[in-house]
């Protein structure tokens, strides 16, 4: 079984900065790329900047990334979203024209007589009481039935105004290490226990596989600098890097 990992994208409903366009142009090349490559294809969150899905209507800058995921299922691979801290807001959309697959936490797969564990990674932050608070009353069904009242013109500039301010107010280096220590530590956890042999996150921005004990921690980075992903292939798990440029550059 072939296996793809991508996360962190943080693909914008609306810029005109090039560093912005050049990681939208960058990421649809990499679906085209991906077509008929995979049997399954994980999102590991925030994969999107910003997301929401209203009852008859959808984000039109992101058609590009709908399009290309038709056609990578159509090819017949397997496609599953996680949530991601930026991309939480889901209907039915996704599923039911795409047949994509949402988990809101973590999803567990054994292929090739290896249990792996997916996850985005926001909810092992350590250090980080402000934000749990947050993501707990962002997910609540009334903020979501809230937003929803607002025009999506209205609401999708305020939802990226409120992205926006989250990544300028970043946390100091070492506050930052800290907080992700949590993703590894629960990690090891689920490895030692026996319950897992892979742990796969993002959230972090910092593309890695470590080992540990019999198994391995792995983060798919991220796409905003240094974009990469993650194959795992017949239970061996690679990091790779992409540029449009020459497709693929394996670390």
């Amino acid at each position: 079984m072939k296996i793809c990992i991508v996360s962190d994208v943080h693909y914008k409903y609306h810029s005109t900065e090039k560093a912005d366009l050049e990681v939208q142009k960058r990421f649809l090349s990499f679906l085209d790329f991906a077509i008929g490559r995979y049997d399954l294809l994980v999102l590991c969150g925030d994969i999107f900047d910003l997301y929401n899905e209203y009852k008859h209507v959808i984000i039109r800058e992101y058609f590009g990334i709908y399009h290309r995921l038709a056609k990578i299922a159509e090819a017949g691979c397997r496609i599953v979203y996680l949530s991601g801290n930026h991309d939480f807001w889901f209907d039915s959309f996704l599923s039911d024209e795409l047949g994509v697959e949402l988990y809101p936490d973590n999803f567990t797969l054994q292929a090739d007589g290896k249990t792996i564990i997916f996850s985005h990674g926001d909810l092992y932050t350590v250090n980080d009481l402000r934000y749990h608070l947050l993501r707990r009353f962002l997910r609540l069904p009334i903020t979501r039935t809230l937003v929803n009242l607002i025009h999506p013109d209205w609401a999708l500039v305020l939802g990226a105004k409120l992205s926006r301010s989250s990544r300028v107010r970043q946390a100091s280096k070492m506050l930052q290490k800290k907080r992700s220590m949590g993703l590894k530590t629960w990690a090891k956890r689920k490895i030692m226990q026996g319950k897992a042999d892979i742990v796969v996150m993002g959230h972090s921005h910092e593309a890695e596989i470590l080992p540990i004990g019999d198994g391995f921690y792995a983060n798919a980075g991220e796409w905003i600098k240094t974009p990469s992903y993650l194959e795992i292939t017949d239970g061996n798990i690679e990091l790779r890097h992409y540029t449009t440029n020459n497709k693929e550059n394996e670390q």
